[in-house]
């Protein structure tokens, strides 16, 4: 394989390529519309291509490997740190270049084709929770412009709406009332939308084994161990678990200097849906840990007492995204003593 680097600009149209040779020298530039650029790759011999981890970047990853060619997705971070001189494609595409010369930058994993597809039905699912949340806020309100009063939850408010529209006493007029309805309506099938992505996401996780390991896992449930198996793969991509907690921003943040080490909260790097879906997870194992007597529940309670519930909980979701890794690297089922 030729060991020159590529440093492609990705974009919806025009992308721009800069190549490095082995000593760093810049040897070609190029811009490419986007029929063109498979079959430039197609052409040229086998090389190093570097790409920013974004938009469409993983499919262009998985044309580029059928092609012979080694792909390597940076993170976008890391990258501006090599952007010299005035903002412009080819300068960005040199960044690339020269940032990939650079080993220790971890590279992120090329996620597939089903990867890709469970990730785009959580995106939706949370789109449409999203949707819920609002509609939900919003009734509320105008509700409360007119003195009825609900309580929080979204059972209390679909239990409450009927109840409310047959009420002949209260001060609604027959135009809102109507409005009402429809946006009573509009709750039923925003509920329904995401039971069928649920539905889907459950019928999808008993096709993967790895997903179905990662439920073994205390905290873990179906949502997690999807979207986790999303982010993470089959784990190849990380050194260790550690790696995993640290790219989720589970860990604490340095801010040290003179020798003297000083750590902060968590950093919130990386995936914050995955991240706030295992803290969740962490928080209900914390909530039942006084009532066991395993290794990690005796953890757990020793760790609340000593730190408070909220301190352990996001160190229980670190340890959560290092068992998990742990979990799907060997192909077995979570045991005791990963804790």
């Amino acid at each position: 394989m030729n060991h020159n680097v590529i440093g492609l600009d990705i974009a919806k149209q025009v992308f721009h390529l800069v190549e490095l040779n082995n000593h760093g020298k810049v040897i070609r530039k190029k811009k490419l519309r986007r029929k063109q650029l498979r079959q430039y790759f197609a052409k040229i011999q086998p090389c190093i291509v570097a790409m920013e981890a974004c938009a469409s970047s993983h499919y262009w990853g998985r044309e580029f490997e059928k092609l012979g060619h080694q792909v390597t997705l940076l993170p976008a971070q890391h990258v501006k740190a090599f952007v010299r001189g005035n903002k412009n494609d080819y300068n960005d595409a040199l960044a690339i270049a020269e940032a990939r010369r650079f080993d220790n930058i971890r590279p992120v994993g090329i996620k597939t084709v089903e990867q890709q597809s469970i990730q785009a039905i959580h995106r939706l699912r949370r789109s449409v929770i999203g949707d819920r949340t609002a509609l939900c806020n919003q009734i509320h309100g105008l509700l409360g412009e007119f003195g009825i009063i609900i309580n929080k939850g979204i059972s209390s408010l679909k239990k409450m709406i009927p109840d409310i529209l047959e009420d002949g006493e209260n001060e609604l007029n027959d135009m809102f009332r109507a409005a009402l309805e429809l946006k009573y309506q509009q709750l039923l099938q925003l509920n329904e939308l995401i039971d069928k992505f649920n539905k889907m996401i459950q019928e999808n996780a008993k096709k993967h084994k790895a997903i179905q390991l990662l439920q073994t896992i205390p905290g873990y449930g179906v949502i997690n161990s999807s979207q986790y198996y999303c982010v993470v793969g089959d784990g190849k991509a990380f050194k260790n678990g550690r790696g995993v907690s640290a790219s989720l921003g589970i860990v604490p943040r340095q801010h040290s200097s003179g020798g003297k080490d000083t750590l902060l909260g968590i950093s919130k790097r990386g995936d914050k849906y995955l991240r706030s879906l295992l803290i969740h997870g962490a928080r209900s194992v914390v909530r039942q840990a006084h009532k066991k007597d395993d290794k990690l529940s005796r953890w757990v309670t020793r760790l609340v007492e000593k730190r408070g519930k909220n301190k352990a909980t996001v160190a229980l979701a670190n340890k959560l995204a290092r068992i998990g890794w742990a979990v799907i690297t060997s192909g077995k089922p979570y045991e005791a003593s990963y804790a």
